[in-house]
């Protein structure tokens, strides 16, 4: 008679087959995590030039409708209007905001309605002007020098604008990803 034995074989990987796995999949990691990131950088600057771009043509738009006038030169408050009347006094980041993103009138008071007399604007189509998608502030530093060749100041700030010259830049020092300075753009 014969004796038959049987040997139980075992299935699965072995432990350097598992290794060898690992070790391609964190080579591949290592080449597409980077390319990801540069990915967001490159989506945070072409967001920062859509909004300054945006800002612009709607100060731009304002002041001729307005006699010259960049916003937040006159006050925004004052206004009489069956809506909600602005609050901004002239010279401050509230008089900017109400007078782009509400209608207001030739004098630049404003009002959440286009009551009669308030027939200019809005010019930009939100409750509120948008953050430095670098800095991620909202936060306006204002002058009143009429310097087309204005600087940042680095101060943290999402914006520095000047409301005689009307112009509006990035208040960030730091340079992009192509080495140009943000508040360049």
């Amino acid at each position: 008679m014969h004796r038959v034995t049987l040997t139980k074989q075992q299935s699965g990987f072995t432990l350097v087959e598992l290794l060898i796995v690992a070790i391609i999949l964190a080579i591949l990691a290592a080449i597409i995590v980077p390319q990801f990131a540069s990915t967001t950088t490159d989506a945070q600057e072409s967001a920062l030039r859509a909004n300054l771009s945006a800002m612009r043509s709607a100060t731009d738009l304002y002041s001729q409708q307005h006699n010259g006038v960049y916003p937040g030169v006159n006050t925004a408050a004052g206004g009489t209007c069956s809506g909600t009347a602005g609050t901004g006094v002239a010279g401050t980041q509230q008089a900017i905001e109400d007078q782009l993103t509400r209608y207001s009138n030739l004098a630049g008071q404003t009002c959440s309605l286009p009551d009669a007399g308030f027939a200019f604007g809005p010019y930009i189509q939100e409750d509120v002007l948008p953050a430095n998608p670098i800095t991620g502030s909202d936060v306006f530093a204002i002058v009143a020098t009429g310097n087309l060749e204005m600087t940042a100041d680095g101060a943290g700030l999402g914006w520095k604008y000047d409301s005689v010259a009307g112009k509006i830049i990035a208040n960030d020092t730091n340079l992009d990803s192509a080495g140009i300075a943000y508040s360049t753009y």
